[in-house]
């Protein structure tokens, strides 16, 4: 394993996760609540945040398969990688522009960086597969998380500070500082990433002779893994599974604060909480990268999630602030864990020559069970007026989560990826 490439894979995580913190979980939520829609009841508010994040994941969820299809016969997944980051980056930037009451804009915008930002990470695990192999994937998957909640968390206490203590710095306004803040993510973003896109190289592929566009074997293809993709029973029920309590997750991350802030939590303690959720779960990540070896990396996911289930149940009934700091705390116990295990368990399940095609169908099944969650999370809202019973349906999905995970055999499910591996292989070497 080349530290080298390591290192500077790790960091492209560092960089982005400043955008799911300070924009998708941290500042941005409230902000936009209490200035960008300062003229909405604060549960139409929260409901329309919820809509902007449905919105974002569905358009990336139907572009993420035809653009991992796309990158594979191409051998440019680094390449469309750069494209989405720059997208995110300037994004993050705009926010700065968007006035009082300018909620319609603010959305637009961010439903363009979310789709930066996640269009991006589906070409970034894609690459995963070609750093590390074998047991490694584990540590390496589990580690690139840790980068990340460090990277993210450094700039959200940055940011805090500012917000917090905006005349010490010379700001106008507590406003001033905020928008700042959120688009110091873009330039931090920016610089972090030069070394993923300085060192790492992407695989050399035999040329193959194209009858059609781009764009025509990119849908051909997604075609053609939509009707193969049954021939991996384990990976398929691993995909249902990981759509179901991945939907509980992400409405967790997007729509912790928007919800606290509805039910009259302060600013600077939702902002606070998530910070100790990012330097918590640095040492929680590696913690479930070690359990992955010890006691196999399902069974470590598996307690990931049912510790989950009693976070959504504890937040139906929380109402002070130091309730969200104890929340957090929990959050960061689990969180990169069940996301960094989640994604290595999947790179063992597909085949080596289709890492980002198949990852496209990691970032669908990723992106699709976002849209629900948040929807559903927006809907009771507006219908109860209120959005503790949508936080409590969450405890359905990682329930529903958990008994699929318990009928996937990730020892067979590599076998099947690697005879699907081997009669790829064939048939590549026929047609040259």
């Amino acid at each position: 394993m080349d530290k080298k490439l390591t290192r500077s894979w790790m960091l492209y995580d560092w960089a982005n996760s400043a955008f799911a913190t300070t924009i998708m979980a941290a500042v941005l939520p409230v902000f936009y609540a209490k200035y960008y829609a300062a003229d909405l009841p604060e549960n139409v508010a929260t409901s329309y945040w919820g809509y902007t994040q449905s919105i974002a994941v569905l358009i990336v969820a139907v572009l993420a398969p035809i653009l991992g299809a796309i990158s594979d016969y191409s051998a440019s997944k680094k390449q469309f990688l750069k494209f989405f980051a720059y997208m995110g980056m300037l994004a993050s930037v705009l926010f700065a522009f968007v006035g009082e009451g300018g909620y319609l804009l603010a959305s637009i915008i961010m439903i363009v960086g979310t789709i930066g930002y996640s269009g991006g990470n589906i070409f970034y695990d894609a690459f995963l597969p070609e750093i590390a192999k074998g047991k490694q994937i584990d540590r390496v998957s589990t580690s690139g998380y840790a980068f990340g909640y460090i990277g993210g968390g450094i700039l959200l206490a940055i940011n805090l500070l500012l917000i917090m203590r905006w005349e010490m710095f010379g700001f106008s306004s507590e406003v001033a500082a905020t928008k700042i803040s959120v688009a110091s993510v873009g330039l931090w973003w920016f610089i972090f990433s030069i070394p993923f896109f300085k060192n790492v190289k992407e695989s050399k592929k035999v040329n193959q002779k194209r009858e059609h566009s781009y764009a025509v074997i990119g849908f051909k293809r997604v075609g053609n893994t939509f009707r193969t993709i049954k021939q991996y029973k384990q990976l398929l029920i691993f995909l249902i599974a990981f759509w179901m309590y991945n939907d509980g997750i992400s409405t967790i991350i997007k729509m912790a604060t928007v919800y606290g802030n509805e039910i009259g939590i302060g600013t600077n303690d939702l902002i606070a909480a998530l910070l100790i959720t990012q330097f918590v779960g640095i040492p929680f990540t590696f913690l479930f990268g070690w359990l992955a070896e010890k006691m196999k990396a399902k069974s470590a996911l598996i307690i990931a999630l049912w510790f989950y289930v009693g976070i959504v149940i504890l937040g139906y009934f929380m109402t002070t602030a130091l309730h969200f700091y104890l929340l957090a705390m929990c959050v960061g116990f689990v969180q990169g864990g069940a996301q960094a295990l989640s994604r290595s368990i999947y790179s063992r399940l597909i085949p080596e020559n289709k890492h980002a095609e198949f990852f496209g169908f990691y970032g669908i099944s990723a992106k699709f069970s976002a849209i629900v969650g948040p929807f559903v999370f927006s809907t009771v809202g507006l219908l109860a007026g209120s959005s503790r019973l949508g936080i409590l349906a969450l405890v359905l999905f990682f329930i529903i989560g958990i008994i699929l995970l318990h009928f996937v055999n990730i020892e067979k499910g590599e076998k099947e990826a690697k005879a699907a591996t081997n009669v790829l292989d064939k048939v590549e070497i026929t047609k040259a």
